[in-house]
């Protein structure tokens, strides 16, 4: 297979489902080597199934991402099976409790952040290492999303976590600009995933509800996440870094 990011080995995290298998998918048609990490076993070697079974080049490595010892592992392990790292996709989230500050615990709180911030920190930090040794540049693209640009009622530490994830990259990308690592953020609206039917249910909007928030009167389709982050990976990106950029069908115009 051959595309935008042939012969590019790209680490996946969170690509059991969602934008995260979509995104493995559509980075292995474009000629990747894809390394799909998650904690999600099943769904994750599914998703490696379904690359291969296209064509593609691909594995699974078990991966927490809140734990720097397996992001370190992660990353060695892609090294070990491809031989070096040319880009990312920090994909890897969760939406945590849904309801206002007062109601919301410490555990809680600290379990958000440490998946969808410290998580995407150790991943960039780890990743960039591995770039810098081999002297190559690289490019990596974490998932923000719209709420790291708005915010958004009973969701203050997602959205915390995710305006978190839209500072590191801004700095990370300053840090390493003349090194040829290229650091950007996705901020995705409300896209038809598991995560976003959690929240249909937890919010009691149903589709709805979600669909009335969107300028284009849909909700987005993971594959649209995905061609955004191909480009943002691929070298027809050459020139944009620091960058969070929505895909959200408007809704963060409003």
């Amino acid at each position: 297979m051959a595309g935008k990011l042939n012969g590019k080995v790209i680490i996946i995290t969170g690509g059991s489902t969602g934008i995260g298998r979509a995104t493995a998918l559509r980075c292995a048609a474009d000629g990747a080597k894809v390394v799909v990490a998650d904690v999600n076993t099943t769904d994750a070697q599914a998703t490696v199934d379904l690359l291969v079974k296209a064509g593609g080049t691909g594995k699974f490595i078990k991966t927490n991402v809140a734990s720097a010892s397996e992001v370190q592992a992660l990353v060695a392990g892609t090294v070990a099976a491809y031989g070096r790292l040319d880009g990312a996709f920090n994909n890897a989230g969760i939406e945590g409790d849904f309801c206002n500050i007062t109601k919301m615990t410490e555990d809680s709180f600290d379990r958000t952040i440490a998946v969808n911030l410290k998580g995407v920190w150790l991943c960039v930090k780890y990743q960039i290492e591995q770039m810098l040794s081999q002297g190559s540049g690289g490019s990596i693209v974490s998932t923000a999303s719209v709420a790291g640009i708005v915010g958004a009622r009973g969701a203050t530490a997602y959205c915390a976590s995710k305006h978190g994830v839209v500072g590191l990259t801004k700095s990370a990308a300053l840090e390493f600009a003349r090194k040829r690592i290229r650091v950007n953020a996705v901020c995705p609206g409300v896209i038809k995933t598991p995560m976003v039917d959690r929240l249909m249910q937890a919010t009691g909007l149903g589709e709805s509800g979600f669909v009335a928030q969107e300028p284009m009167d849909r909700l987005g389709e993971p594959r649209e996440i995905a061609d955004a982050v191909a480009w943002l990976l691929s070298d027809e990106a050459s020139f944009v870094t620091g960058v969070a950029l929505p895909v959200d069908g408007g809704f963060s115009a409003v």
